[in-house]
């Protein structure tokens, strides 16, 4: 009976042992101070939104570098998304169903806070971490959207984190006597800087998560990858982490997205200021956050400061920050409107390419209506965001110091037949790299399911080693300028020499790149 009693305390006193390393995360400790979450519904992931990580960048703080939280005392209830950034009404737009959008209320210019989701036991665990940065143009976007989620990707061992930064003319509005106040003779990147303020919050506080500091990721996608590749980029990022994933953006060649220079940008400054009737930055501070939607075309800005020159120019000099790289682009990653005809398309071939038009044609030819009509996709894709990556994929590995990985996502997603027509198109692929097909209302297919379960795997695998490959999954091989092998990911996940590789590198010429 003696020995029975004693197995039944043991049994009780490990279970107690387990429940506290499982509860250990309830709340948790930050540099501001403590905060407490949810469990998801099988209480293997806890999570944490809407953790403030910078002040909120109101009134005299619009347009300002990210200052530090007031500390708070107790525990801050973190259980509901922040507001996302101040931004025009998310509405529906082409295949952008409301799955990809951000809540639609609340919207504040109060918008500096992220999210954690975790499967760690207790502090002690070191799990790799991910931190995430939205797309939208810059000018749109925020943590919220459900594409977002991180339960799945913290149920395969990495701690997910996203986070909010302004977008708009309230991220990245330049003007003199905003570079004068600065202390830095810069201004323009505070989106930028909202990021770094993030990752130096993940730097300070996600060891009390359960998470490595010294093992991150930086991931986004369109917007968010261009920012991945500013923060590549940026002294002011050293030391914030170790890997980089970015999915269709970055900023290499001038072209669409191209970067301003600070005077330029504080010429549009004075301008807009102008237009406004706001005689000083105190005037521009005081018009309510609606009055200025809208009026500013916002990029990263080549300041001096968060960017001391172009990418290109950065990682001529090699002074970039040493990151494993995984990038690629999709293959409808494209923003065309009314398709031309063969014969529409090849006469604007001509006006506007002249004695290259022949050659032009070669690589995206319109000898058929639908032949045409690929090709001005493909020109979209392209010129937008595949030279770009492309781009990155050979200056990192030519440089030998760091292994790149490139794929093309090339599934069309099935869809009802308004739907069909977009095809694998930008964003696409994000529900399938964070396992989130179950908040996109769409016929999915065995396949769909099987396929984000192999992407989704492919990058937490990076996330923790720098490397893609595992257990089960199709070989990725890493890419090389010699025989240029990305990995399909579509219904049957291939590795395969860069298909349309000539057609990059006329493009790349053509866009004055090298």
């Amino acid at each position: 009976m003696k020995n029975y009693f004693t197995l039944f305390l043991l049994i009780l006193t490990s279970g107690a042992i387990c429940y506290a390393q499982r509860s250990s995360l309830n709340t948790v400790k930050t540099n501001s101070g403590m905060v407490s979450g949810n469990a998801n519904s099988d209480g293997t992931v806890h999570i944490f939104k809407g953790i403030p990580f910078a002040a909120p960048p109101v009134g005299s703080l619009r347009w300002k570098e990210p200052q530090p939280v007031t500390p708070w005392a107790g525990v801050k209830h973190c259980t509901a998304f922040s507001a996302s950034p101040m931004q025009a009404r998310p509405d529906e737009f082409g295949v952008y169903t409301r799955e990809f959008l951000i809540p639609c209320q609340p919207i504040s210019e109060d918008c500096l806070y992220l999210n954690v989701w975790t499967n760690a036991t207790s502090s002690a665990d070191k799990k790799p971490v991910l931190v995430y940065i939205y797309g939208g143009g810059f000018g749109s976007g925020g943590a919220a959207c459900p594409i977002y989620d991180g339960e799945a990707t913290a149920k395969k061992g990495v701690v997910f984190v996203v986070i909010n930064y302004r977008v708009g003319i309230f991220g990245f509005f330049a003007h003199p006597e905003l570079s004068k106040e600065s202390g830095h003779n810069a201004s323009g990147n505070y989106g930028l800087m909202d990021q770094l303020a993030a990752l130096k919050w993940v730097k300070q506080n996600i060891k009390n998560f359960g998470g490595d500091p010294g093992n991150v990721t930086i991931a986004g996608q369109s917007a968010g990858a261009m920012s991945v590749n500013c923060l590549v980029a940026s002294p002011l990022a050293k030391g914030l982490f170790q890997k980089a994933i970015a999915e269709s953006g970055a900023m290499f060649i001038s072209g669409p997205f191209g970067s301003p220079t600070l005077q330029e940008a504080e010429q549009s400054g004075l301008k807009l200021a102008r237009q406004l009737k706001a005689n000083t930055i105190a005037d521009m501070r005081n018009i309510p956050a609606a009055d200025l939607l809208n009026k500013w075309q916002a990029r990263p800005i080549i300041d001096g400061y968060v960017l001391p020159e172009t990418i290109a120019g950065t990682f001529a000099a090699n002074k970039e920050n040493p990151v494993a790289l995984l990038t690629g682009w999709n293959e409808d990653d494209a923003f065309v409107g009314k398709l031309k005809t063969a014969e529409e398309y090849k006469k604007q071939i001509a006006e506007q390419y002249g004695d290259k038009a022949a050659a032009f044609l070669q690589h995206y030819p319109g000898n058929t209506d639908a032949e045409a009509a690929r090709s001005q996709i493909n020109i979209s894709r392209d010129q937008i965001f595949g030279i770009q990556n492309y781009t990155w994929a050979n200056v990192q590995s030519n440089k030998k110091q760091a292994k790149v990985y490139v794929y093309r996502f090339t599934r069309r997603l099935p869809a009802t037949p308004d739907f069909v027509k977009y095809g694998a198109f930008h964003t696409g692929e994000v529900a399938y790299a964070y396992d989130n097909l179950k908040f996109l209302n769409r016929p999915w297919e065995p396949i769909d399911q099987q396929l984000a379960t192999t992407i989704s795997t492919y990058w937490t695998n990076f996330a923790k080693t720098g490397n893609p490959n595992g257990d089960g999954l199709p070989l990725w091989p890493s890419y090389n300028a010699t025989d240029h092998q990305i990995m399909i990911l579509g219904e049957t996940p291939a590795a395969k020499a860069l298909p349309d590789k000539a057609a990059l590198d006329f493009m790349v010429g053509l866009m004055g790149g090298k």
